[in-house]
């Protein structure tokens, strides 16, 4: 397939679960996408509830976390994300070696050697394995009560390498505050795969649900070296379709598996969404040009995106009040009249979500 007819952007509407498919739960969408970015937890919860149909609510989002079928951790890059129980263990054997090699210097500068990681390990075990969670504080003052200073990060690093080494994950927040579980106790073992069944069901399921998407796509989202990345893909190439456009090959779903509804004109979109994070090169979506004000100074965190015809042309924010949600949208541009109500109708499927009224406000 070559360009003639092809939108990049219409395509991965469809095949993330923007526009509505046969997705029902938070576990499905979570299964289809294979991860979900989850640095902010508030807005991975809408990222899952958009995409289920009937649209749920961070209500059921939550209830699905407290149910064990999706769970939250660093399964890639060393990043937050949301994925399905039975993927956790597969996910963290293929991936996670690799980043923890790259973490040794950083654990040299945080003076984390390998008897302050054992001692922490044993202190997780006692304090989690066959108990109840420990909130974030709890678990920062158990190391703090035995010797290890939690300061400058180091306590951040030590339950995210306990995390990827496949000791503990996120459970079910209490109040604001997160949760930490014994991740054997918290979920039965999962399926136990060969690294080349990994790589094929990695690259399956990321173009299945990011598509079209290139190999050096799939290397940034996983964190895969190219030669494993291709080999994930050249296990199955024959089940995707693909398109040639500017020279770049792209791989997707088999379009007999797209479904067919109509895109909306515009949707909101949360901050760190798959729509554009899950993606090296970005342009499909959004103009370079307006790369810094999705990402103010390049500091790393993403503002939740205006999307419009498939395309990146604003950011919003939200206020939650007692009574009601306050959307202020805030486009790179002035939008049309019909863009503008476009948009606005976009926020009522946020208010659903929130079960508030939304008042929405655009400049």
């Amino acid at each position: 397939m070559t360009m003639a007819g092809f939108d990049i952007a219409t395509q991965r509407l469809h095949n993330q679960g923007i526009v509505p498919t046969r997705l029902t739960t938070p576990g499905e969408v979570v299964r289809k996408l294979c991860a979900v970015q989850a640095q902010d937890y508030l807005a991975a919860l809408w990222a899952i509830g958009l995409r289920a149909r009937p649209l749920t609510t961070d209500v059921e989002v939550e209830q699905a976390i407290q149910a064990k079928e999706i769970v939250r951790t660093w399964p890639m890059r060393g990043t937050l994300h949301f994925v399905a129980a039975a993927d956790v263990r597969w996910l963290l054997a293929l991936l996670t070696p690799r980043v923890l090699a790259g973490a040794a210097r950083r654990q040299q500068q945080l003076e984390l050697d390998v008897a302050i990681l054992s001692q922490t390990e044993a202190l997780f075990t006692k304090a989690l394995h066959g108990r109840p969670p420990l909130t974030r504080p709890q678990m920062m003052a158990l190391l703090e009560q035995a010797g290890i200073s939690t300061k400058e990060q180091r306590g951040y690093h030590l339950l995210w390498w306990a995390a990827q080494i496949g000791l503990i994950c996120f459970g079910p927040r209490q109040g604001k505050q997160d949760t930490f579980v014994w991740l054997d106790d918290w979920l039965p073992p999962g399926p136990r795969l060969s690294r080349a069944e990994a790589l094929a069901e990695l690259a399956r399921r990321y173009f299945t649900g990011h598509g079209p998407a290139t190999l050096q796509d799939l290397m940034w989202w996983s964190g895969l070296p190219a030669a494993e990345a291709r080999a994930g893909l050249e296990q199955v190439a024959a089940e995707l379709a693909s398109a040639v456009v500017d020279g770049q090959t792209y791989w997707f779903a088999s379009p007999s598996a797209s479904p067919s509804a109509a895109i909306s004109p515009a949707y909101l979109l949360p901050a760190f969404d798959e729509y554009l994070l899950g993606y090296r090169d970005r342009s499909a979506v959004l103009d370079p040009a307006h790369a810094t004000l999705i990402v103010p100074g390049s500091n790393g965190v993403f503002k939740p995106l205006l999307v419009v015809d498939g395309q990146v042309v604003g950011t919003w924010q939200r206020t939650r009040r007692q009574t009601k949600v306050v959307v202020e949208v805030q486009p790179f541009a002035a939008l049309s009249p019909a863009h503008r109500e476009a948009a606005a109708a976009a926020a009522e499927p946020y208010g659903r979500f929130l079960g508030l009224p939304v008042d929405v406000n655009s400049s």
